[in-house]
């Protein structure tokens, strides 16, 4: 059974750091690529970042450039992403998904191509607040 659980989400002060965890199953995580999206209560979902695993090449939205960083570790099959110097605008439920190119629904762009969102999880409320 593909599953992919979030977890690591929480309430972090504008400027602070926080990282989400990403744990896969059911899959083979080598071939794969993942993608980060965000979503807030009454916005539309909006990619975060995407990583090709047997690469390690990744790709990330402007809106979060130069402050989040996904990375993997294979062995446990996991999938993190790492967001510094957060912002109120942050605030969001954060997804990781299994990207498809095959798939016609849920498009997600990742820098060098466009993928589909395959499966995702239950997401991982972060809020960024004073």
């Amino acid at each position: 059974q593909v599953q992919l659980v979030e977890s690591g989400g929480g309430l972090v002060q504008p400027g602070g750091s926080l990282s989400l965890s990403c744990a896969t199953s059911g899959f083979t995580l080598d071939d794969s690529r993942i993608a980060w999206f965000r979503q807030a209560p009454g916005k539309v979902r909006e990619a975060v970042g995407c990583i090709t695993i047997n690469e390690g090449s990744t790709y990330y939205a402007d809106s979060v450039k130069g402050r989040v960083t996904i990375s993997r570790d294979n062995d446990k099959n996991i999938v993190s992403l790492h967001m510094d110097r957060l912002k109120p605008e942050d605030t969001a439920t954060y997804y990781c998904a299994s990207v498809s190119l095959t798939r016609t629904t849920w498009p997600i762009f990742c820098g060098t191509y466009w993928g589909y969102l395959e499966l995702w999880g239950q997401g991982a409320q972060v809020t960024v607040s004073s």
